[in-house]
């Protein structure tokens, strides 16, 4: 089992940095060899189903989601998304909080409880780096300004 504990400072609303992080399909543009389907109606909330798809021919994994907690960052308050992995191979939970800042801009906190079955407790220290890089690119990306700068951590 892996905990990962990452946080960016984006320079936008916390509204605005919620809808691209929780905008599934986007996922699968800053995670490499990834595709997303989601397969409940829009729009998103709790129940959702989705499958991030990843890898090569028959060297991909899913990994079956379901939006457990869904509450948006409203005013003041912030926003908090949990996910819950269903898979067979990869299993655990994530969860994305966006606080809203006094400067007009956001906090965002992404926590991820990563397993994967069969995989030994004495690569849990590689998988983490690996995870912590992986999913920090990602939060990058979909944090992007629109003019592609990148944020602050």
């Amino acid at each position: 089992m892996v905990l990962i504990l990452l946080e960016r400072l984006p320079r936008l609303p916390a509204d605005r940095a919620w809808q691209r992080l929780t905008d599934w399909h986007r996922h699968a543009e800053v995670v490499p060899l990834t595709r997303v389907t989601v397969s409940t109606p829009a729009p998103t909330g709790a129940g959702t189903v989705f499958v991030a798809r990843s890898g090569l021919g028959p060297l991909a994994f899913d990994d079956p989601m379901e939006v457990a907690v869904w509450q948006p960052p409203e005013g003041a308050v912030a926003g908090r998304c949990r996910l819950v992995k269903h898979g067979s191979f990869v299993t655990g939970w994530a969860e994305i909080e966006v606080h809203p800042r006094g400067d007009g801009a956001s906090r965002v906190v992404w926590r991820e409880d990563l397993r994967v079955r069969w995989l030994p407790g004495l690569f849990d220290r590689p998988l983490g780096w690996l995870a912590r890089q992986m999913f920090g690119r990602a939060m990058d990306g979909l944090l992007r300004t629109p003019e592609g700068r990148p944020l602050g951590r």
